[in-house]
């Protein structure tokens, strides 16, 4: 089991915006419409009486101001349902807070003397090597994990002796019958707080840096 240090900051995006965002398009939409009626009439004041305006004409104006209002209509409202969305995924999200997740990755994370990271396999393997290699790409150990079923393998490895600056990270070869098997490195952080950028959730995690949510392949 993989272990990280909690944190409880939380950060909440808020929907305050959306209500003024509707308000405004409405009043856009209102003004678009009046400004029509007003070249309408303006343009039934100035015809030539012999020559008036085609009732089929007439019909076709208003209803394309008709759809172009509806089709506004619409846009706005999938806008406000996509922000009221983006923060209650925020807010869910939330609850990820001083949990720790694996992403894809191949740093290890060391604390209390121990480096951690974890492998997703896409086939059963007989054989499953994992090198440590320094911030410069140097292998300081090797390990066999044997034979894991596909999935998700977390493991552990001691790194009290670990001198070097930066985390060291890791390789993985997976075999089987002598031929490789696809796999996945996995590395392991803490989430520090949740937000959004664009509409999409973003996972802060604690050594600072930010991920998308999609990229969160396990909570744990």
């Amino acid at each position: 089991m993989l272990t990280g240090t909690t944190s409880a900051t939380t950060t909440t995006n808020s929907s305050v915006g959306a209500s003024a965002s509707t308000a405004s398009s409405s009043s856009s939409m209102d003004a678009a419409q009046d400004r029509f009626l007003k070249l309408l009439v303006a343009q039934l004041n100035n015809q030539d009486p012999m020559n008036p305006m085609d009732n089929a004409q007439m019909t076709s104006q208003m209803a394309q101001i008709n759809t172009v209002t509806g089709i506004q209509q619409v846009n706005d409202t999938l806008k406000s349902m996509s922000e009221q969305f983006t923060a209650m995924q925020v807010l869910q999200g939330s609850s990820m807070v001083g949990r720790s997740v694996l992403m894809q990755g191949n740093t290890l994370t060391i604390q209390d003397g121990s480096a951690a990271g974890a492998v997703d396999l896409a086939a059963r393997a007989e054989s499953v090597k994992v090198e440590v290699l320094s911030p410069g790409g140097q292998v300081l150990d090797s390990f066999d994990l044997g034979a894991l079923d596909a999935g998700q393998h977390s493991f552990t490895r001691d790194a009290s002796a670990y001198t070097y600056s930066g985390n060291p990270s890791f390789k993985i070869t997976a075999t089987l019958g002598g031929k490789a098997i696809d796999n996945t490195a996995l590395m392991l952080g803490t989430v520090q707080s949740i937000g959004s950028s664009n509409g999409a959730l973003t996972v802060h995690l604690q050594d600072g840096s930010s991920v998308a949510y999609s990229s969160i392949k396990a909570v744990l």
